[in-house]
């Protein structure tokens, strides 16, 4: 049988000092594409993880909170005070032996540590060094701190969800933390990519503002185009009738149905048969008419949904070509069969099959990394200065006795 083949960062050493989600998030990327990830974290600052340590709940999970047990998996842990000497010192050496630095500071903090990109760049210049603080590096914003809301405010994410009349609503789960954290992910990737031609690394300068704001350019595109604001369209589109999320029996029961067209919409109405007459109508059967009626078509529609299960929904919309999926909640995901590779188990928790999410694709070949929980502060911490730094045992001693935090 063939050896299975390395992931593509195999053999990649990255520097984590990311705090609360964005960072942490960024590396666990690389460690499921095959990077070794050493964690910098200090005691004195425990609450500023975001992704806490300390007592969890519902489930053991050792004293580490389910974010932090889950985002920071992967990974081993160091625990230096940067504030000291020797504590920037030892992570100076360590910064010489590794290919990339991740930082989710605010801009000036690691400079103001003696630990910014061009004076590391001096003694490590195949360094790829990504920040990404809230509102990037440069700019009249680069001062500003940034949480998950404000950035989603200021970027227009806000105008362009929830249903029209509502307050401004934003996307609960930290989205900008995450779709920063995968933008910066990219850039890394490019950027070892170049460093492979031109030997050199490079400081990413990632602003999580921005990154928000690319993920909403289409909508503000149209606004520019027709010098409109962006609709809020809540579960609706632009080019699908009927499309929403439909009530079902049961309590809290739900089926999500969009037909794109006019061969889904005669697939929908094929589906029901006889039992909405309604939906027969002519002035149902083109996209722009159900566009007009679409408050009709949902009191019609949904008429026939509350009076079925969700999955029987589901069944007999798909049979006939239609887009249709029950809406589910965060145990039934975890427990349903189809997952292929996203949702994997995690040892190290003290919760025998729990699972966590992985990548949501695989490399031919190449065995996907083993989900391990997050470390506990400064785990590793000697194990990581053998490895990395080739110190000896008496060596450790006397540099943690003045280090560790």
């Amino acid at each position: 049988m063939a050896a299975a083949r390395p992931l593509p960062l195999s053999g990649i050493r990255v520097l984590d000092f990311g705090h609360i989600l964005a960072g942490p998030f960024c590396a666990r990327m690389l460690a499921d594409l095959g990077a070794e990830i050493v964690k910098v974290e200090t005691a004195t600052r425990q609450g500023r993880l975001g992704a806490r340590r300390g007592a969890s709940r519902g489930g053991s999970t050792s004293g580490r909170t389910p974010l932090l047990a889950h985002i920071n998996r992967n990974r081993r842990s160091i625990d230096l005070n940067l504030k000291t000497d020797r504590g920037r010192d030892i992570a100076r050496q360590l910064v010489n032996v590794a290919d990339v630095l991740v930082e989710n500071f605010s801009a000036g903090v690691m400079d103001r540590l003696g630990l910014g990109y061009q004076d590391l760049a001096k003694s490590n210049p195949r360094l790829v060094y990504a920040s990404m603080s809230a509102y990037g590096h440069t700019g009249p914003r680069r001062a500003w701190t940034g949480m998950n809301v404000n950035l989603q405010a200021h970027s227009g994410m806000m105008i362009a969800t929830g249903t029209p009349g509502d307050p401004p609503i934003g996307i609960s789960n930290s989205w900008n933390d995450y779709i920063g954290g995968l933008h910066t992910a990219v850039a890394i990737i490019g950027a070892l990519s170049k460093r492979r031609e031109s030997g050199s690394g490079c400081h990413l300068d990632v602003s999580q503002f921005e990154c928000g704001v690319a993920m909403i350019g289409s909508q503000l595109f149209a606004s520019a185009v027709n010098a409109t604001p962006p609709a809020r369209l809540g579960s609706r589109s632009r080019s699908a009738a009927p499309q929403g999320c439909y009530r079902c029996a049961g309590n809290d029961q739900w089926c999500a149905i969009s037909v794109r067209d006019d061969e889904q919409w005669r697939g929908l109405v094929a589906a029901l048969g006889g039992e909405v007459p309604r939906l027969h109508e002519p002035r149902f059967a083109t996209l722009a008419g159900r566009l007009t009626h679409h408050d009709e078509i949902d009191a019609a529609l949904e008429t026939w949904t509350q009076a079925q299960a969700p999955a029987e929904v589901e069944r007999r919309l798909t049979q006939h070509g239609v887009a249709a999926a029950t809406m589910r909640r965060g145990n039934d995901i975890a427990e349903v069969e189809e997952w292929r590779q996203v949702l994997r188990p995690i040892d190290g928790l003290g919760a025998p099959g729990t699972k966590v999410v992985g990548l949501p694709f695989s490399f031919q070949g190449a065995a996907p990394v083993d989900a391990v929980a997050a470390p506990h502060m400064g785990e590793h911490g000697r194990e990581v200065l053998r490895d990395w730094l080739d110190l000896d045992d008496p060596t450790i001693a006397e540099l943690f006795h003045e280090a560790a935090a």
